[in-house]
């Protein structure tokens, strides 16, 4: 006698079992999320996704809400030759007191940030640098291309984005000359970031002798949380003397701007003398990462000292890294600062940490000054951003709305001798998931370049009064609460 299948119950049974599980699934990521000791906004956050959004909350859990910090995203037993960098650090702050560089008052009163650097990164001070500044596409680039012809032994380098185009066209001409004539040449791309990169390109520079890497691959339909972890730095080491660090990437829209919006303004640096193996470091720590590659000797590392004096730490800071170190030295900065912190950030959306040490430092007397872009190129961050304007007009800080383009710039100066230019943007993306990199800069030459050309971008721009914003419309007020909902999770 053949058994009739009741389908109907079937199914109600299959689903209420699907269901019990899944509720399982949810209290049992809830009580890890809450175990994770995030901030209340961001377990609140999460736990709200979750929740409401069946299914479709948990997978985006699983690919951009797991934190790596508190377990390490990998392993450097490989590289023991480090730990000479532990006891240098160790060994500076002893001696910082001492540092013939500390005489200047101006730089001692600093003295605080660069003990917090080498404690939290290991950040060495190098003394003997020279520092360019370069203000935008045409300047960085044409400075990149030179420098890159020039190299001997090898060419080190890791972007974010690499996007087919003219700038990319001529980046691939160079590197397979170079290659082709003996150059080491090793670069490290971001595997989201430069998604619009052609194998082409990739397959053109291994054939070329290059050894090239994508930074935590992701294929699709197979989502992981790797999505959520993107390398967002910028470096360039040429023969382990001349370097670059900063906010341009190689896409045609930094050199020529965008449509809609108008011209790229952006900073990058340009490093030679010890500052450089600091660079180098970083790279090389990514290299072991993505290959398991150990080059950590003489060769890469070779602190040559440039002739000028300019003082100044390299800081990364990311998912491997113990702790935020480059938010910590905004904090450090923004807190301690007398006189005046002028900020440029293109996607400006603070933690509550960063928020209340600027309204705090505003209230305080000093002059705190914020450049954003009048446009975006990326709605969610726009309004996020908008969304903090009004309480910090509030505590007497100064926004300015940049109009002449779309500034990308990620800069600040504190104090005339205190400056900062890198790759981290003001927000909780580059402070507690990307990989970022930033140049700390105790130079008064220096913060007053960068601060001069900060005050030029302030003619282009529209500073906003609180008496007119408060009025601005329901519409735009409820646009920026329900995208400020998101930005922990951005």
């Amino acid at each position: 006698m053949l058994l009739s299948i009741n389908w109907s119950d079937f199914w109600i049974q299959l689903f209420g079992a699907l269901s019990i599980l899944y509720a399982l699934t949810i209290i049992t990521t809830i009580i890890i999320v809450l175990l994770e000791n995030r901030s209340p906004l961001k377990t609140i956050s999460w736990t709200l996704v979750l929740i409401f959004l069946p299914v479709f909350g948990f997978v985006v859990y699983l690919v951009f809400g797991q934190s790596f910090r508190k377990r390490k995203m990998f392993s450097m037993k490989g590289l023991g030759d480090l730990k000479w960098l532990q006891v240098m650090s160790q060994d500076q702050k002893l001696r910082l007191d001492k540092s013939r560089f500390l005489k200047d008052e101006r730089i001692h009163e600093k003295k605080n940030i660069m003990t917090l650097l080498l404690n939290n990164s290991k950040a060495l001070l190098s003394g003997y640098n020279k520092v360019t500044v370069l203000n935008d596409g045409k300047e960085t680039f044409s400075e990149i291309f030179k420098s890159l012809r020039k190299a001997k032994d090898h060419i080190h380098l890791e972007y974010y984005i690499i996007e087919d185009g003219e700038l990319a066209s001529e980046l691939l001409e160079i590197l397979v000359e170079k290659a082709q004539s003996g150059v080491e040449v090793r670069v490290i791309y971001d595997d989201v970031g430069s998604w619009k990169l052609s194998k082409q390109f990739v397959e053109t520079l291994e054939e070329a002798g290059v050894k090239v890497q994508a930074f935590l691959p992701v294929r699709f339909p197979i989502l992981t949380s790797r999505v959520n972890y993107r390398n967002h730095r910028k470096i360039i080491v040429i023969d382990g003397t001349t370097a670059f660090v900063g906010g341009l990437n190689f896409a045609d829209r930094y050199l020529n701007g965008i449509p809609d919006i108008g011209i790229w303004r952006d900073t990058h640096l340009k490093v030679t003398g010890e500052s450089a193996s600091s660079l180098q470091i970083v790279f090389l720590i990514d290299w072991y990462f993505v290959r398991q590659e150990v080059l950590i000797n003489e060769k890469y590392l070779p602190y040559k000292k440039a002739k000028e004096r300019c003082l100044l730490q390299i800081t990364a800071s990311g998912a491997d890294s113990d702790w935020a170190s480059i938010m910590q030295a905004y904090f450090s900065a923004i807190t301690s600062a007398k006189r005046n912190v002028y900020i440029s950030s293109p996607y400006f959306m603070p933690n509550g940490s960063i928020l209340m040490a600027l309204k705090t430092s505003a209230m305080s007397g000093v002059d705190v000054r914020i450049l954003i872009p009048n446009k975006s190129d990326s709605f969610m961050t726009y309004w996020g951003t908008l969304s903090y304007i009004e309480e910090l007009l509030e505590a007497g800080v100064r926004i300015y709305f940049y109009k002449a383009g779309f500034n990308h710039s990620k800069i600040m100066t504190v104090d005339g001798i205190l400056s900062t230019v890198g790759t981290a943007n003001m927000d909780v993306r580059s402070f507690e998931q990307n990989f970022e990199v930033n140049a700390l800069i105790y130079d008064e030459k220096i913060t007053l370049e960068l601060r001069e050309r900060f005050l030029e971008d302030l003619q282009q721009s529209e500073e906003i009064v609180l008496e007119k914003w408060i009025h601005r419309s329901k519409k735009q007020k409820m646009q920026e609460s329900i995208a400020r909902l998101f930005t922990p999770l951005l």
